[in-house]
C-alpha cells in the first residue's frame, strides 16, 4: 500500500461548525446589514424639532420689595416710591405714620419679580424666579423677598414669591476704592414662588391637534407628516404648511397621552439646513454651518492704522522778561501706515472644512472676517445667508 493509500484511508474528517454557531453568525451579519441600511444620515426626533401648539411656558411679573441688606439698598432722595411701597405696606399691616415722615431706608431695595410658570403647572408647586433692582441699590446680597404677588399679560395672579435671595457676586468698598465681583444688583431665590393658579391647556379639546415646527421648512414638515401616518396609520396627519402639522387625535384623555408618546420620539431623516452664516458685529464672532460652501474668487484684505502722538511742550520766557508768561503746548503727529494685502487665490470648496482651510490661509481676524464674508457674498463667491445679530 502506498503511502498516499495510506493518508487516503486513514485521513482525520475536518471539524465542521456546530448549527448553532452558524445560525448566530448568520443573525449577526443581517443585524448589522439592518443598522448600516437603517441608519439615517442626519437623524432627529419630533420632539425636537416641533411642539404642541398651547403647551408652552407663560411669562409672570411682579414689583415688590427686599429687606435685610446692610446698608446697600435705596437711597429715598434718589427713590421715592420705594418710601411710598414701604408706608403703603405698613398701612396694610395697621401700622400708621405721622404725615410728613421722612424715611431714609438704605436696608431696603425696590425689585421686580420675574418668573416663568411651566406648562401643566398645578397649585401647589414651586417655581424659580428672578429679582432685579429697579432703583439705585447697591446690592441686594442677604436680602430677604418679602410677598410679592406674580401676574400674568391678563392680569390675574398666578404665583405668589416669598424667600432669601441668592446673589452669584461679591463687593467691597472703602476710602473711594470699590472692588465688585459679578452682579451684585441681581438674584435669584430658588423655588421661591408658589403656583396658585394654573393655565388650562387646548390638550383635550376638540379631535385634532397642531404640531409646531420649530423652524419653518416643507421638507420638515413632510417627513413629520410622513412618519406619524407610517406610524399610526395613513390620514393621521397633515402638513398644512412649513410650520404647521395638524395630527388627529383619540378621544381618551388617557390615550391621548399615549399617543403624543408614541410620535415624539418617532425618528425623522432630515436634509440638510439650509447654508447660513451669523456674524456678531459686537464680539467678531462668525459662525457657519455645515452647508456654507464657497466658489472660486480672489481675495485681497489689508488694514490702515492711524497712529496720533501727542508732546507737550513748555515756552518759558527770558528771565530778564517780566511780562512774559509760561505756556505749555503740545505737539502731535499724526503718522498713517496701510499694510498691503497680498491678492490670493481661494480654491472652490464644497465642504465646511475648505471653507474654513480657505479663511485661514487669509490670516485675517474674526472683525476682518465679517467684512471679507459680506464682500465674497456680495460677489457671488459665497453660496449661505449672512445673519448678522
Amino acid at each position: 500500500m502506498s503511502t498516499t493509500q495510506y493518508d487516503m484511508l486513514y485521513e482525520r474528517p475536518q471539524a465542521q461548525p456546530s448549527e448553532r454557531a452558524v445560525h448566530r453568525l448568520v443573525w449577526l451579519v443581517v443585524a448589522l446589514a439592518g443598522l448600516l441600511l437603517c441608519w439615517p444620515s442626519h437623524a432627529a426626533r419630533i420632539k425636537e424639532v416641533a411642539s404642541v401648539q398651547g403647551v408652552r411656558p407663560n411669562q409672570l411679573t411682579g414689583y415688590g420689595l427686599v429687606v435685610g441688606l446692610d446698608g446697600t439698598g435705596d437711597q429715598s432722595t434718589q427713590a421715592p416710591f420705594t418710601a411710598q411701597s414701604i408706608i403703603a405696606m405698613l398701612q396694610q399691616m395697621g401700622v400708621s405714620l405721622p404725615s410728613g415722615t421722612q424715611m431714609q431706608l438704605r436696608n431696603v431695595a425696590a425689585v421686580m419679580v420675574t418668573a416663568e410658570l411651566p406648562p401643566f403647572a398645578q397649585p401647589g408647586q414651586r417655581i424659580d424666579v428672578g429679582v432685579s433692582s429697579v432703583a439705585n441699590a447697591k446690592s441686594l446680597r442677604g436680602g430677604t423677598l418679602i410677598a410679592t404677588p406674580l401676574k400674568g399679560a391678563d392680569g390675574q395672579i398666578y404665583a405668589l414669591a416669598q424667600g432669601s435671595l441668592v446673589v452669584g457676586g461679591a463687593g467691597a468698598a472703602a476710602g473711594g476704592s470699590k472692588v465688585q465681583i459679578n452682579h451684585l444688583s441681581a438674584g435669584r431665590v430658588p423655588q421661591g414662588a408658589t403656583v396658585e393658579r394654573s393655565v388650562p391647556t387646548p390638550l383635550q379639546q376638540g379631535d385634532w391637534l397642531q404640531l409646531d415646527l420649530n423652524a419653518a421648512d416643507f421638507n420638515t414638515a413632510r417627513e413629520v407628516a410622513r412618519a406619524i401616518n407610517a406610524a399610526k396609520g395613513g390620514g393621521t396627519a397633515q402638513a398644512l404648511d412649513a410650520r404647521v402639522v395638524r395630527v388627529r387625535m383619540p378621544m381618551e384623555p388617557d390615550e391621548r397621552v399615549a399617543f403624543l408618546a408614541d410620535i415624539e420620539n418617532l425618528a425623522l431623516t432630515l436634509a440638510k439646513p439650509a447654508a447660513k452664516i451669523v456674524l456678531n458685529a459686537r464680539t467678531g464672532s462668525v459662525v457657519m454651518n455645515e452647508a456654507v460652501t464657497i466658489g472660486a474668487c480672489a481675495v485681497a484684505h489689508g488694514s490702515l492704522s492711524v497712529t496720533i502722538t501727542s508732546t507737550p511742550l513748555v515756552s518759558q520766557p527770558n528771565s530778564f522778561n517780566n511780562s512774559g508768561q509760561t505756556v505749555v503746548a503740545e505737539k502731535a503727529d499724526i503718522t498713517i501706515a496701510q499694510q498691503g494685502g497680498t491678492l490670493m487665490q481661494m480654491n472652490a470648496g464644497a465642504q465646511l472644512s475648505d471653507v474654513v482651510k480657505a479663511l485661514n490661509a487669509l490670516g485675517a481676524t474674526p472683525q476682518d472676517l465679517l467684512a471679507i464674508l459680506q464682500a465674497m457674498k456680495s460677489a457671488g463667491a459665497l453660496n449661505a445667508e449672512i445673519e448678522v445679530i
